[in-house]
């Protein structure tokens, strides 16, 4: 059984191309993507960023740094990062608008705000209803326990084998 993979960045030009690079290189199933608003490359100061569309051609974004400095961008390694991310895939694509309905199996982000873009709670009625009785249940399961603490982590394993949602949770002792 063949894998499909996402690597998740927030820009979709450094650390998720690099991953997507390798693993593609390697023979894998994988594509990439970013989480931001925009596509930002360092521009002459961190106040003139290079700003682009998520869909804008890397060829384009090469082409057009090359004429503005050529030695600037090549000196901040933004041309090589290009250049293969050109060898990569044609254009940056956000992840809200093309990765989760992309059925992968394995989804790697690189940052902790980007995860969190990535596993976005759906937020209607029925989901929140479905969420209000799961959490109804998991406090019955803590209460009906003695010494909770020693068994909260069997018990969240169980909760999120049962229901197949992550929980993120942290014990507070005072």
């Amino acid at each position: 059984m063949r894998l499909r993979y996402a690597m998740v960045c927030s820009s979709n030009q450094n650390r998720s191309m690099e991953a997507h690079f390798l693993l593609k290189r390697e023979g894998f199933d994988v594509s990439s993507y970013g989480t931001g608003t925009h596509v930002k490359l360092p521009g002459p100061s961190l106040r003139e960023p290079n700003v682009y569309e998520f869909g804008t051609p890397y060829k384009q974004m090469f082409d057009e740094l090359r004429r503005k400095d050529p030695e600037l961008y090549k000196r901040n390694g933004i041309l090589p990062m290009l250049k293969r991310n050109l060898g990569v895939k044609t254009a940056p694509q956000r992840w809200q608008e093309n990765g989760p309905d992309g059925h992968f199996d394995v989804v790697f982000t690189f940052e902790e705000k980007v995860f969190d873009m990535v596993v976005e709670v759906k937020d209607n009625h029925e989901e929140a209803a479905i969420g209000a009785r799961q959490t109804l249940t998991l406090c019955q399961e803590l209460e009906e326990t003695n010494g909770w603490e020693d068994v909260i982590d069997d018990i969240i394993s169980a909760f999120e084998r049962k229901h197949r949602r992550k929980v993120v949770y942290t014990v507070s002792f005072y």
